[in-house]
C-alpha cells in the first residue's frame, strides 16, 4: 500500500536554502547541533517566519528573525548531551546546567562578528514578560520583539514533540496550554494588582494570537495531504471492486472460454503483489483505512473550528 508521508508543519519560504549566501554561511554552526536540536531549531525558524507575515512585519524584520530562530538554542553545543537527551525529568542541578544554554549562546554569538547581531535574541529567548523567566529576569519592555516571538515558537514546539504529535489532531490542547502563559500570575495578583508587570503572563498573547493562524494553516495542510492520499485509496477501491465485479462474472460464466475471459480481466487489473488469492483482503485494508483517513479530516475540521474560538 502507498504510504502517505507529511511533514507536521507546512514548508514555506523561510527553509534555509531560500535566504541568501551570506545567511546560509552564517548558520553552518548549525551543523554542529546534535540532529534533534538543530531539528527543533528549523521548526522554530519556520514558525518565527510565518508568525512575523501575520504580525505583517517588514521583510528584513522577518528575515532577521527567522535567522534568530535558527540560532535560539545554538548554545546547546555546549550542554551534555546526556542531559539533552535524557528520557525522564530533569534534576534541579541538570536543569540550571540547562539554563545555560542561553547566555553560552550569546557568547558564541558575539565572539562572530557576522552572528553578533543575533546574539541578544539568543541571549533572551526564555526571558518571560512578567520577570520570571531568565537568564536575567526581565521585564516586557526590556525583552526584544524577536525574542518574545521565538518564546512563543519555541515552546509549541517543544510540547509538540514532548507529546510526539503525528497528527494535529487535539492540538487544540496545546494552544490552550499555551494561553495559561499568558495571564497574569495568581501569585503576584494576590500581593499587589496595581503592579505593571502583574498585568502581564510569561508570553506575549498578541503573538500567540498570530500562532494559532498558523497552526490553522499547517491543519489544513494535513487535510490537503490526506484528502490526496483519499483520492488515491478511492481510485484503488474502484480498480479492486471492478476486479471483484470480473471475478463474480467469471465465477457465475456457465462456458469455459467466459470464465478465462473474466479472470484474466482480473488478473490486468491487480498490481504488484496482488493475487487472486489476496486481493480481497487488500481491498478491505484500503475500506478500513478510507474510513480513518475520512474520519481524520472530520477531526481536523472540528480542531479548526475550536481553535477559531479560542481566547487569549
Amino acid at each position: 500500500m502507498f504510504e502517505q508521508k507529511l511533514d507536521f508543519y507546512s514548508p514555506i519560504s523561510s527553509k534555509l536554502y531560500n535566504l541568501d549566501q551570506v545567511t546560509r554561511d552564517q548558520l553552518n554552526i548549525l551543523g554542529q547541533l546534535d540532529h534533534l536540536t538543530r531539528q527543533h531549531c528549523e521548526n522554530v525558524a519556520n514558525l518565527c517566519f510565518r508568525i512575523c507575515e501575520y504580525l505583517k512585519c517588514t521583510q528584513s524584520f522577518t528575515i532577521y528573525c527567522t535567522v534568530c530562530g535558527y540560532l535560539h538554542d545554538i548554545g546547546k553545543m555546549y550542554i551534555p548531551r546526556e542531559i539533552l537527551t535524557k528520557p525522564t525529568s530533569l534534576t534541579d542541578e541538570e536543569f540550571e546546567i540547562v539554563k545555560t544554554h542561553t547566555t553560552k549562546g550569546y557568547e558564541i554569538c558575539m565572539k562572530d562578528i557576522n552572528l553578533r547581531p543575533y546574539a541578544k535574541a539568543v541571549l533572551d529567548h526564555h526571558e518571560a514578560l512578567n520577570g520570571t523567566g531568565y537568564p536575567n529576569g526581565i521585564t516586557k519592555k526590556d525583552i526584544p520583539y524577536e525574542a518574545q516571538i521565538i518564546r512563543v515558537a519555541d515552546e509549541y514546539d517543544a510540547i509538540v514533540t514532548k507529546r510526539q504529535y503525528q497528527t494535529h489532531i487535539n492540538i487544540s490542547e496545546t494552544l490552550k496550554e499555551l494561553i495559561k502563559d499568558t495571564k497574569p500570575d495568581p501569585k503576584f495578583l494576590a500581593l499587589d494588582n496595581l503592579a505593571t508587570k502583574e498585568k502581564d503572563g510569561k508570553v506575549n498573547g498578541f503573538i500567540l494570537q498570530r500562532l494559532f493562524k498558523v497552526v490553522i494553516d499547517d491543519i489544513l495542510y494535513e487535510i490537503t495531504g490526506i484528502m490526496n492520499y483519499v483520492e488515491y485509496l478511492k481510485n484503488e477501491i474502484k480498480r479492486l471492486e471492478q476486479a471483484e465485479k470480473y471475478e463474480q462474472k467469471g465465477n457465475s460464466a456457465t462456458k469455459e472460454k467466459n470464465k478465462n475471459y473474466y479472470y484474466e480481466g482480473v488478473k490486468y487489473l491487480l498490481k504488484d503483489q496482488e493475487t487472486m488469492e489476496n486481493y480481497k483482503q487488500i481491498l478491505n485494508e484500503y475500506r478500513n483505512t478510507l474510513a480513518i483517513k475520512e474520519d481524520m479530516v472530520d477531526k481536523l475540521y472540528q480542531e479548526i473550528k475550536i481553535i477559531k474560538k479560542l481566547r487569549v
